[in-house]
């Protein structure tokens, strides 16, 4: 229910391309997030998801996030995952344009799961080096077999809490952040604190489900205030953020 509220609140505020007047956000909608250009790389990322959909292998699950709304048991099929937990083919490929739009050469993802979204970023851009973090071991050694599988070679996979490796990074700044794991608002609160630091003035900050709880949304609301954060993007399901300095301060709600 309060989903459902708060979509009705999004669609009653947002707006497309013509009520955005910022130069940088209306380049970012019109030619990223509405661009209908069919790009190769589409067919591997929709090969790679279906992949997953039709794989009935079950594992053994270890959660360190928020918890599941649909699974009961941490004994789950593979496909269950990918069609539950997964991005859409929708997301992955506008994730991928992201990617290809701002040509990060530096990628941080918390939250690899099946490796969907993994994948996307690493196609966006042959010379992105994307780290990404699972924290459940059975689930990264599967993805890591599928990032193989698929010849996706500029993925490094790391295992364990975000915590810890966080604290681990050797990267001084990145481009690219995708803070998709542990969705509640302590959390999300406390790895854009200790990552932020991490970020340059063209670096992307996208949150996954910023709505998915009031939590959530707290957590969004309060990142958006940050002083070192300038343009926010809500686009629902994802809340992007720059920190760009030659920017005035603006939130943007942008229908996709």
């Amino acid at each position: 229910m309060f989903q459902i509220i708060e979509y009705i609140k999004f669609l009653i505020k947002s707006t497309n391309q013509h009520g955005v007047h910022s130069p940088f956000a209306y380049d970012l909608v019109t030619k990223c997030f509405y661009d209908n250009t069919h790009f190769e790389s589409y067919v591997t990322i929709s090969e790679y998801r279906k992949s997953l959909l039709q794989n009935k292998q079950q594992i053994e699950i270890t959660d360190f996030g928020a918890g599941s709304r649909v699974f009961k048991s941490n004994l789950r099929a593979i496909q269950s995952i990918a069609k539950n937990s997964g991005s859409t083919l929708k997301r992955a490929k506008l994730l991928f344009r992201i990617v290809q739009y701002f040509k990060p050469q530096h990628t941080l993802e918390l939250g690899a799961s099946l490796g969907i979204a993994t994948q996307a970023m690493a196609l966006g851009h042959s010379e992105n080096q994307v780290t990404s973090v699972e924290g459940c071991p059975n689930i990264s050694k599967f993805t890591a077999q599928q990032l193989k599988r698929f010849n996706v070679s500029n993925v490094t996979l790391k295992t364990g809490e975000f915590d810890k490796a966080i604290s681990e990074l050797n990267e001084h700044k990145y481009d690219l952040i995708f803070f998709d794991g542990n969705h509640n608002k302590e959390a999300t609160l406390k790895y854009f604190n200790n990552l932020v630091d991490k970020a340059h003035n063209d670096s992307v900050f996208i949150f996954d489900d910023i709505h998915w709880s009031k939590d959530m949304t707290e957590a969004w609301e309060i990142i958006k205030t940050h002083p070192k954060t300038t343009v926010s993007i809500d686009t629902f399901f994802w809340g992007l953020i720059f920190f760009r300095k030659e920017q005035v301060k603006e939130n943007f709600i942008i229908r996709l």
